[in-house]
């Protein structure tokens, strides 16, 4: 496990992810994802640590209203968010992630028009 360190755009919101130095990060097109360049780095919720900035969070929630989508307010960043898949872990915005620190990443896609199968297919994957 490597502890990476993110922020948002602006650097107010900030926070540490222990993840593999091998990422697997999932590409959604669903449309808040398509829409926001999100790439997803899902980890368990204890293995995230917000250091500052948690003052800056707006949330936002659409649709089943589940999954908790947080972003700085000042400048409008998606760093990380709280999942309708995986409902106890944090989803992590690879794209915010310090890239000096990034090592390895593969990229799948993540079919959202199909929904359950390709969440039961990352539960198998994380097994």
């Amino acid at each position: 496990m490597i502890d990476y360190r993110a922020r948002c755009h602006c650097g107010r919101v900030r926070f540490e992810v222990d993840a593999p130095a091998r990422i697997e990060a999932l590409d959604c097109n669903c449309s808040i994802c398509r829409m926001t360049g999100f790439l997803h780095l899902i980890v368990p919720a204890l293995r995230f640590r917000l250091l500052q900035g948690g003052e800056f969070l707006s949330e936002y929630a659409f649709n089943t209203g589940i999954a908790r989508h947080r972003f700085c307010r000042v400048c409008g960043i998606k760093a990380f968010y709280m999942p309708r898949s995986n409902p106890d872990g944090i989803d992590v915005n690879l794209r915010c992630l310090d890239s000096l620190t990034v090592r390895e990443v593969v990229v799948s896609p993540f079919d959202d028009a199909y929904r359950e199968a390709s969440t039961a297919a990352i539960a198998v994957s994380c097994a």
